[in-house]
């Protein structure tokens, strides 16, 4: 009787665990197009071809009633989703690592008196961060370079 062993048999098995596919590439490239509409999607299309208008006016007749559902939809429609707004903010100029606390007083300041959300100054503070990281990487090659003595190193 030959000697049959689970392990033996998970080592010579050629089966990929987990993704059997390569990445980016599918397992059936004959298969459904990108982009492709669906069957259910065409042929509601179909049927109400030539009842938009009649649809639309319905809509906002429900909504002019008072029906809520009708109105959220017409507002939606109306009014676009808030996006980013521009922030008028006054920051003090930034030349440096030290001027960055300044810049933070300010953020702070303006969330503090209602001028910015706190989201805003929580998205200004990332902006700071990735401000001094650039002034510290500045920083450290125009002083590795004045070390390696490969030039002028400006005003240190």
């Amino acid at each position: 009787m030959p000697e049959f062993s689970l392990q033996k048999t998970a080592q010579n098995s050629k089966r990929v665990r987990g993704r059997p596919f390569e990445k980016g590439r599918s397992g059936n490239p004959a298969g459904r197009p990108r982009g492709s509409t669906n069957r259910a999607t065409k042929a509601a299309g179909v049927m109400l071809d030539g009842e938009v208008e009649a649809l639309v006016r319905k809509v906002v007749a429900l909504a002019l009633d008072g029906d809520p559902m009708a109105l959220r939809l017409c507002l939606e429609r109306i009014i676009a989703p808030r996006r980013e707004r521009p922030l008028q903010l006054d920051l003090p100029p930034i030349r440096d690592a030290a001027d960055i606390a300044g810049a933070m007083g300010a953020i702070t300041a303006a969330v503090a008196e209602g001028s910015i959300t706190p989201g805003e100054g929580e998205v200004m503070a990332k902006l700071m961060e990735a401000y001094i990281r650039a002034i510290e990487a500045t920083d450290f090659d125009r002083r590795l370079t004045l070390l390696e003595g490969g030039g002028d190193a400006g005003d240190c």
